[in-house]
Formats: structure tokens, sequence, C-alpha cells
């Protein structure tokens, strides 16, 4: 994994800004501690930090292709190519010589071979730039699923391009300004394709890529999801489904430095670990090494609450010892999630406010920072809730007739609602409900269906839409930002688009053909994992419950009052002072104290970043 940034510039000659491309380069430090590079021509010019994983003395970049002595295209590229060796071998059939064993290589050759058709060749995660030096035309791609982040900012005569806003903003040319439309993104949960936040920047969108010529920039979708008829019968449908998780974890193993599995003890986790333990096994490769994260004192004082029913610690050591797993339990000080260089740390690898998830940030951080004195790649689960249809949400009644994002009905709603403490008047004005009415119909517009698809086909299909368009994105951003500011690159085997495609079409009788949640993975996965996992309730990340978590950030919230923060004039002092004098609970929990996260969150971003806010 890596960090890539760039400059398309045609009325200007770039060569003359290669200290501001050198700036931009060096804030994508954290996402590439192993190696710099840089390359300038006079309308386009590239930035690169490398982390190694696959060839590590061959993978430099920005790799540039030659030929006849003539430089033909660069490329600056961030993520892994899991079908790079049968692209390769398809490549040289074709006349291509390789200099390397780079999945890198295999990227810019098939762009040399099939320009921006290549797209449609690679299986993976991944964000890249390619300047075509013959054209003067630059291309930005972005992985199907969006695992991998590509942001840009149009300027008067080209774009500005990064992994992450900080290599953007870098550049002078960028104003660090938020609007009302941006105000309103942070402050309700439901993440606009493409929209960035800051005022003029833009994510390029899952499944598409971006083109840039002197004539100006245009989009293009080479993927989405799509409805087919599913005509496999169960049983084939679960054997297709493991079938997929074999070769897809199989691929995924692939790596010249040490791996591992992050564990929680649920199901989509362990079945990535127990199949990793099993390709390993087969190749005599050794024990899966995996990882997991508590509190200290947690499983004396855990309390059952609304997001979570039971501790991960037990489910996590039955499924290490079934597969022989080399476990390491990372146990954190909920009084570290706290300390300034920590929160420092989470801001400074977000680019935004940390707003949702509160503590679930900082904990990440600090687990990543452990788990990267070990291994340099890691498997996750996500995906594999929004796919079979894992979260309380899938199953409530209500979220059937409701017109809203299913994790913003009643039941789950309250964790995400951080404005309590906000100003009445501002947030009139903002009319957070109407944004989030439009941003929902928007999204149901996208949904395809099957003709004559109705009743609760139709509607577990939407809400399946939703969860992989909308939701997803959010876990996949902040799993990351936070791995990646320690130099660790997660993988996502359940972000696979062939198993996507395959699963999102089949019927929701399917899915919960057993009377559970994600019938289908427990099914393909049974005979590998524990019964206790098999049979667990689906449990999100742990969250810390230690009151004197939430007294930190009362104590945070008051500095910030008495120093008249930046946020104070989007609060409601009345408001923030009778949350201040009111009681703490025995057992906090991530809903009890969202309305302290978020404004906090976003004084520290508006202070450290020192963003303009136009309302």
């Amino acid at each position: 994994m890596c960090g890539i940034v760039g400059w398309a510039g045609f009325d200007r000659d770039l060569t003359l800004e290669r200290a501001t491309l050198q700036l931009m380069t060096r804030t994508m430090d954290c996402r590439g501690p192993d190696d710099e590079g840089i390359w300038v021509d006079r309308h386009g010019g590239v930035g690169h930090r490398r982390l190694s994983v696959i060839d590590l003395e061959g993978g430099r970049q920005p790799m540039v292709a030659e030929q006849d002595g003539r430089e033909l295209a660069v490329l600056t590229f961030s993520g892994e190519v899991y079908n790079y060796r049968e692209l390769r071998s398809e490549l040289v059939s074709r006349g291509h010589a390789f200099h390397t064993k780079s999945d890198t290589e295999v990227v810019l050759r098939a762009y040399l071979e099939w320009g921006e058709g290549l797209v449609e060749k690679l299986n993976g995660m991944y964000a890249f730039g390619i300047w075509d030096l013959r054209s003067e035309e630059l291309l930005l791609v972005r992985d199907r699923m969006g695992v991998k982040p590509l942001y840009y900012f149009q300027t008067g005569d080209g774009v500005i391009f990064a992994s992450e806003p900080k290599g953007i903003i870098a550049n002078p040319l960028v104003p660090r300004r938020i609007d009302t439309g941006g105000l309103r993104e942070l402050l309700d949960m439901v993440k606009t394709p493409e929209h960035a936040i800051f005022t003029g920047m833009h994510e390029v969108r899952p499944g598409h890529f971006v083109k840039v010529r002197r004539e100006g920039l245009t989009k293009h979708r080479y993927w989405a999801l799509e409805a087919r008829e599913h005509t496999d019968d169960l049983d084939k449908t679960v054997r297709t489904v493991r079938d997929l998780l074999e070769d897809i974890v199989s691929r995924q193993l692939i790596s010249d430095v040490p791996l591992c599995s992050l564990l929680s003890g649920g199901l989509d986790s362990s079945a990535v670990t127990a199949l990793a333990a099993k390709a390993l096994a087969a190749e005599g490769a050794g024990p899966v090494r995996s990882f997991s994260v508590d509190f200290v004192g947690a499983a004396e004082s855990f309390v059952p609450d609304p997001l979570r029913s039971t501790p991960d610690a037990p489910f996590v050591r039955d499924l290490a010892e079934h597969v022989a797993a080399d476990h390491s339990e990372i146990l954190l000080d909920s009084d570290d999630l706290s300390r300034p260089s920590v929160r420092a740390a989470v801001l400074a690898a977000t680019d935004l406010p940390p707003v949702w998830y509160g503590d679930l940030w900082p904990s990440l951080l600090l687990l990543f920072r452990a788990v990267r004195e070990r291994s340099t790649v890691a498997l996750s689960g996500e995906s594999a809730d929004e796919l079979f249809g894992g979260y309380s949400w899938f199953h409530d009644p209500e979220v059937l007739t409701a017109e809203t994002f299913p994790w913003l009905t009643s039941t789950p709603g309250p964790f995400y609602d951080g404005t309590p403490l906000f100003d009445g008047g501002l947030l009139n004005s903002l009319d957070i409900p109407g944004y989030r009415r439009a941003a929902y119909f928007d999204a149901l517009a996208e949904v395809p269906v099957l003709p004559g698809e109705t009743g609760l086909e139709r509607r577990m299909r939407e809400i399946s839409y939703l969860n992989l368009t909308r939701f997803l994105n959010t876990l996949l951003d902040r799993k990351d930002r936070m791995s990646m500011a320690t130099g660790l690159e997660v993988r996502v085997p359940f972000c696979d688009h062939r198993l996507v495609d395959y699963v999102f079409n089949a019927p929701w009788a399917m899915k919960t053909f057993d009377g559970r949640e994600k019938s289908l993975l427990r099914a393909a996965t049974r005979d590998v994992l524990p019964n206790s996992i098999v049979e667990r309730v689906k449990a999100p990340y742990p969250s810390t419950q230690d009151s004197g978590y939430e007294k930190n950030l009362r104590d945070k919230l008051a500095e910030v009052v008495a120093a008249d923060g930046p946020v104070m004039a989007l609060l409601d002092a009345d408001r923030v002072r009778r949350r201040l004098e009111g009681p703490i609970t025995e057992n906090s929990t991530q809903i009890t104290r969202i309305d302290l996260e978020v404004p906090l969150s976003l004084n520290a971003w508006l202070d450290t970043y020192g963003v303009t806010v136009d309302t």
C-alpha cells in the first residue's frame, strides 16, 4: 500500500513547481514509510510514497514506461492487484517485456496494451494516476468498491489529486473552506458519493475513472452493482460462496512481508482467519498469525448495550484455538484513547473530523500500531455485513417502510445523531432532515432491479444497495486511514467484486434461509469454525464502557468552552452548559457520548486545519 499525489496543469510549467509537488508527496509519509519518488514534466507531475509489500527491490515508483528511449507514460499506484500474475502472463504473450516482479509494472503495461480498458481486467483494491506523455492526458482510477481512497481538486487549468485530502491542501492553490453542503455532510450519516467535504474537492467514485485533458475533465463508470436473475439453488449457492471465498483469501495471502488476520470473534473475521489458516496449512506455511483488541478490565465489567450483547474475548479464543493460530490479544487502557497525542494522530490521518464511531478511531489506531510491530499486511472482515445482511436493521420491520437510510431508523439512529448541542437556528438553516431525505431518494433512484421485481425482494435489494454504496464506505475509510497512519496494509476479502456481484443477486430468502442473519456465509464456512462462533449473534467492533472516558470528553469540551474554540460559533452555549453539568452513567456507551464526540472532533479540525466555514 502506498500514498500517491499528482498535478496536471496545462497552462503552466510544472517543472518550476517541483518543490510544491515534493511538499504534497511528503504528506503521504505515513502511507508509504519505505521509499519516495517524484516525476515531473512540463504539464504533468506525480509523487509517490511506498509501503513495500510485493517485489521489495523492483517495485519503486513513480514507474515510467519507455520505448526506444522515449518516455510513454508514468504511473503512481496505491493498492494491490490480486490477479497480476495472470495478467502478466497474458501481457507477455502479447509481446510485453517485464523488468520487475511487481503488480505495479503489470498495471503500467496493461495501460499500454489496453488503454483505459485495463480497468476491466483488474481484480484488487487500488487507486492510481497515469500521466500519458503521448497525449498529455491524466487518468485517475479507483477500485470497484472504493477500498482505496482517491481525491481530486479542479484548478483553472487542470487538476490536483492525492490519496488523502492532505496531499491536495498542501498545494497553495487549494483553499481550506467548507460550505453548507459540507457541514451537512459532516453532521449526518449519508456519505454522498464523490462528496469530499472541503469546498471544490471531490472523491473519484468507486468503480469509476476520471480523465483529464486540456479540454476538461470527464467521469466514466466502469463497474456498478447490477440486478441479475439468480438461477442457482441453495446448495449450489452455498458451494459457490465457499469456492469464491477460498480463491479470494488464497489470492490475498500473497505477500513478500509478514501477514496476519484481524480477529474479532465474529463470523466475518473468523471465517477469513479460518480460511487463511486452511490455505496456509495446505502450503506448509505454518500457523496463521492473528490479532484481537479489547480493553483492560472489560472481561470483568462488560455490560450488554443496544449495540453489543456479548464481549468478543471468549469467541476470539475459541477461534484461535480451533485453527491453532499464533494469536495476540492487544489490551488497551481507555485513558489512552483520550491522550492528546493519540487524538492528534487520528485527526492527522483523517484530514476530516472523525465525528462518527467515537472511540473506535483511536482504538483502531492503537491496535494497528501494535499489529505493525509484527506484521505489514492484515486481512479484515469488512463488507460481510453489508453483503450478507448482518446488521440489525436488515431484520427490523420498521426499515421496510421507513423512507430513510436503514442505519438512521429508530433503533440504531441515536448512535449517529451528534447534533444535540448545536445551535437550533443553525440546524434549522441546514435542514438536515431535508438533506437526508433528498440524499436517500437520490440513492434509491440508482438501485438496479429486475423486471417485475416487487415486494420484499425489491425492498431488500434496495437495503442491500444502500448499505454497499453508502454505509460501507464509511467503514472502509476508517479502516484505511487508521491502518495507513501506521504503515499497515489492510486487505478486505469480502470486497472482491466477484463475490459482491454474486451475493448481491442471491434472493433474500436464501440470505436468511436458516432464520438468522448472514445465513449463506454461515453455511459456507460452518465446517471450519467452532460452533460457538457459528451460533454467535452479530456484535460490532468493541467500544470502551469506561465512564472515565466520557469524563475525559467532558473535560475537553469544557476546555473548548473556556477557550471559546471555533466550534462554539456553531453550538448552543446553554445546551453545552447543561450537558457538562449532567450526570455520567456508570457504563458509558457510544450512544450516550456521541453528542460530545462530534463537537470535539469538529473543533479540533477547524482549529488545526484552519478551515473557514461558509454558512
